[in-house]
């Protein structure tokens, strides 16, 4: 790696860089580094593989300075997607791939606030692939998520809703054919859809469904072999729906939770067909958006960590870039 680095000193000689546009290159490689790792780390890392030292402090200097303006261009990017802005084409012209949204949160150490939300967005494109169902051996068309983008704000669903409807329309999740939302079954998560993707496919995270009926489901059937795959959270066959079995223990259900069973099934029964969405070839688990969430939270949730407002929304923008594999084509943008 050592030499890959010398060898840019020799190429930048070549090509006659001036220092300036080589100070450049060296900055967009802290900052792209410093969304992945910690400014420390990213120290070390400059030493041992580029043979340069490189303090910390300098490290998140850059990343302060040209974090800032890479936020500037994200935000100036909404703004020309807006809703009040953006006109659609028809719908004749929609596109055959099918998209997904789903949205998730976690929590940040603030100073001086203490604990805040972060609120994360990932719009990808669904793709389906031949794999063997472990319950019935047989070979099945199975829906992922690729090509994964993310958004991530700390603010309010104000805030947040705008960044996620602007990344849906960079990649065409309005004029998808095929769309969909997946998430848990908080109603913020809801909201949000109906201003983003308000006529796509909801989806009730499959996992999240389940856990709140697998105590009783195992209690009440124990030994029904099919509810005892719903308790497991195991992925549903076709011999039975987890709406069957919701159903079914519905008044064991208000019991044992104390929780309105009417509102629920008022609210999600129709979030719940999964044996309908898996034939619509969509995934019924959030776990990109999860995997997402626990990305962010890597890189800001560190240990000791405590973050500057500002400074956590910048590197929210930067590892958002980082993780969407855009963070060169933004940085151009933003020069």
């Amino acid at each position: 790696m050592s030499d890959l680095w010398q060898g840019s000193f020799s190429l930048d000689k070549q090509l006659g860089l001036k220092t300036t546009a080589y100070s450049q290159l060296i900055a967009e490689k802290m900052v792209w580094l410093s969304g992945m790792l910690p400014y420390e780390q990213c120290a070390a890392v400059f030493k041992e593989i580029g043979e340069r030292f490189i303090p910390a402090s300098s490290i998140w200097r850059q990343t302060q300075d040209y974090g800032e303006r890479l936020q500037i261009c994200v935000e100036q990017q909404r703004q020309q997607v807006s809703v009040e802005r953006i006109v659609l084409p028809d719908s004749r012209y929609d596109h055959d791939q099918r998209k997904a949204v789903s949205m998730d949160g976690g929590m940040v150490n603030i100073r001086g606030e203490g604990w805040r939300e972060l609120k994360v967005g990932a719009v990808f494109d669904v793709e389906t692939r031949l794999e063997r169902n472990p319950q019935t051996r047989q070979l099945e068309e199975m829906a992922h998520g690729v090509n994964l983008h993310y958004t991530a704000v700390l603010g309010t669903k104000d805030a947040f809703t705008p960044a996620l409807w602007a990344l849906a329309v960079q990649h065409e999740l309005p004029t998808a054919k095929e769309r969909a939302v997946i998430g848990d079954g908080a109603a913020r998560i809801w909201n949000v859809a109906e201003d983003v993707c308000p006529d796509g496919r909801q989806i009730v995270d499959w996992f999240h469904a389940v856990q709140h009926l697998a105590q009783a489901a195992s209690t009440l059937y124990p030994d029904e072999e099919d509810t005892k795959s719903v308790s497991s959270g195991s992925e549903p066959t076709k011999t039975i729906s987890t709406w069957d079995v919701f159903t079914k223990l519905s008044p064991f259900y208000i019991n044992v939770t104390s929780r309105n069973w009417r509102s629920i099934s008022e609210t999600h029964q129709r979030r719940m067909q999964y044996l309908a969405f898996r034939e619509e070839r969509f995934p019924i688990g959030s776990g990109v958006i999860e995997s997402g969430v626990k990305q962010f939270k890597q890189r800001l949730t560190g240990p000791g960590m405590r973050w500057k407002a500002d400074n956590a929304n910048r590197m929210l923008t930067i590892r958002a870039a980082v993780l969407s594999n855009d963070f060169h084509a933004l940085w151009r943008q933003a020069a």
